[in-house]
């Protein structure tokens, strides 16, 4: 399993996500951004 951690929730880290959830060998681990949890 690979673990990976986004620096950023922008349009390329949310399509990062997006395609790491859908895969059964990668968990993201931590998501980094400035902005607070409740706009993610």
């Amino acid at each position: 399993m690979i673990k990976v951690g986004i620096n950023g929730f922008g349009r390329i880290g949310s399509l990062v996500f997006a395609a790491a959830v859908k895969r059964d060998d990668i968990q993201v681990v931590g998501i980094n951004d400035l902005v607070p949890v409740d706009y993610l």
